[in-house]
């Protein structure tokens, strides 16, 4: 009995030191065999195991009471008690300790896995940070080439306002000269007219000398 907890209580320790330090593997195939362990029926088991040893436990204790109190009637205790006592004493040790590591490998286990957990969200969130800093640099050089675009736009708008001003001024001188042409056109048309009348005058003025010139020859 002594030897078989020396031993379990030798793997415990093994256990607690490979789930502390991590060595190469280890620890991660430590916590999967832990994983296993308390699958199905696993905690089931561990469960009763650990109310045994404590049962044993509390017979071993009541043990070294009785021992002490014989002793304490009797004034001493014989060889052979004081053998059954530090038996007794050795044997609650050891299943007290067996016990106290086996809960401390139960709760570095418990929450050595949450802080893998927290460390796999942690990591999808910095996954997550990241793609939300690449959309935004994204997004702020498409800002930058749209407030771009936008100026090039508001440029070539403002030369062609400038543009159909130019246009529109000259279209006002053409209008202008045209009116003016017009104008011009108008004056000799009616200087036309006023010449053509002056020179149906002259005709008939010289018409009317040539009928006069041959009157006087007659």
């Amino acid at each position: 009995m002594i030897q078989l907890l020396f031993l379990v209580l030798f793997a415990e320790g093994v256990v607690a030191f490979l789930l502390l330090v991590k060595i190469g593997p280890l620890r991660e195939l430590v916590m999967k065999s832990l994983d296993q362990l308390k699958m199905g029926k696993g905690p089931a088991t561990m469960k009763t195991i650990a109310g045994t040893m404590s049962v044993i436990l509390l017979s071993s204790l009541m043990s070294i009471v009785k021992i002490q109190n014989k002793g304490a009637k009797l004034g001493t205790m014989s060889p052979m008690d004081q053998v059954l006592w530090r038996t007794h004493l050795l044997e609650a040790s050891l299943m007290g300790f067996t016990l106290l590591l086996g809960f401390i490998i139960d709760r570095m286990h418990h929450y050595l896995r949450k802080l893998i957990v927290l460390r796999s969200s942690v990591g999808s969130s910095k996954e997550e940070v990241e793609r939300l800093q690449k959309e935004r640099m994204q997004l702020k050089e498409k800002d930058d080439k749209a407030s771009k675009e936008i100026k090039l736009l508001k440029e070539e708008i403002s030369a062609l306002s400038e543009n159909l001003k130019k246009l529109k001024m000259e279209s006002e001188e053409k209008d202008k000269k045209i009116e003016t042409a017009e104008a011009h056109v108008a004056s000799l048309q009616k200087q036309s007219a006023d010449l053509l009348l002056e020179y149906d005058r002259l005709l008939e003025d010289n018409q009317n000398l040539q009928n006069q010139a041959q009157g006087y020859k007659s």
